[in-house]
């Protein structure tokens, strides 16, 4: 009974008849844009071309690891909107930040929880590359399974190739410098990396909150419907991530590397895409921010949850 008075709640209620904008300039979608790049970069200046190589070693669980994100994440958050059948832009939201690659901090999480922190840098870099292809690709794909997402993913006109060329200019390239500055600089990129990464995650939050601050009327009109929902989302993102790498027989400490990974995402490259591509569409861009926010909160608790509970010897 919850659940259907809830379901016909969001069919339903008023609050989704009419999509809302929210009041984001130009000016704002540079700064955001500047912001998203400076993290790509501060991750990038921790890597090296021997991650890549270090997920060689071990083919299986990086796939596991790789297939989590960017698959079964991605499926799985299609079954939970055909579940409760949300707005298309909530739809939208949701699916845009499943197909996202994994957020900066997951790293320090896996290292916090016992994981193996060699494997998570690995699929940081991996999946941050992978998704200059594999995110437009996959937004496309799942929103488009959704009736009402693809009603509106037409209505936006969204053009694959552009969304190619802003994920490359404000995460490939940066990607790539950053990686350059560590192969010719390496004592430069650790002094830099130190102070980037907290700085770059504080800069996330505080641009969240401001960018919201100037639309409070929608954020509070919304997040009572997407409070719960994006809990719900993000523990299944954690669980996925887990269970496909114990079904892939991924070891104890990949396992929770592999969860963290899944249930950390780059929701700061979902809010670049919906200011650049869906005109601030409000539920897709409070579904990405309120992400971005509990993710670091939900990943930190878990992370120290499995500090106190170590893995079993390997």
């Amino acid at each position: 009974m919850l659940y259907t008075g809830y379901h016909y709640f969001l069919v339903h209620s008023n609050y989704m008849d009419q999509p809302i904008q929210l009041h984001f300039t130009a000016g704002n979608t540079w700064v955001l844009n500047f912001c998203l790049a400076i993290i790509m970069f501060g991750v990038a200046l921790e890597l090296k071309i021997d991650d890549f190589k270090r997920l060689s070693k071990t083919p299986g669980t990086a796939m596991a690891g790789l297939v989590a994100q960017f698959i079964a994440l991605p499926a799985i958050t299609y079954l939970l909107v055909m579940v409760i059948h949300p707005s298309p832009a909530m739809a939208l939201g949701l699916i845009l930040v499943s197909v996202c690659p994994g957020g900066n901090i997951s790293n320090f999480m896996s290292s916090l929880a016992g994981g193996n922190v060699a494997l998570s840098v690995g699929l940081t870099a991996a999946g941050s590359f992978l998704s200059v292809f594999l995110t437009p690709l996959n937004l496309q794909w799942w929103g488009s399974l959704y009736a009402p997402a693809s009603a509106l993913l037409r209505e936006v006109k969204v053009s694959l190739q552009d969304v190619f060329i802003t994920i490359f200019l404000i995460a490939g390239i940066p990607l790539m410098l950053g990686m350059l500055v560590n192969y010719r600089y390496p004592q430069l990129a650790k002094q830099l990396s130190r102070w980037l990464k907290p700085a770059s995650i504080i800069v996330f939050i505080g641009f969240v909150i401001v960018a919201f601050s100037q639309n409070t009327d929608a954020f509070l009109k919304y997040i009572h419907l997407i409070f719960f929902i994006v809990l719900i989302h993000n523990a299944l993102a954690f669980t996925t991530g887990y269970w496909v790498a114990r079904i892939g027989r991924a070891a104890w400490n990949d396992q929770r590397t592999i969860a963290i990974e899944t249930g950390i995402q780059n929701s700061g490259l979902g809010l670049v895409l919906i200011f650049s591509f869906f005109n601030g569409l409000g539920e897709m861009a409070i579904v990405a921010g309120w992400w971005g926010i509990w993710h670091i909160v939900s990943g930190l608790g878990l992370s120290y949850y499995w500090s106190r509970n170590p893995a079993p010897a390997l």
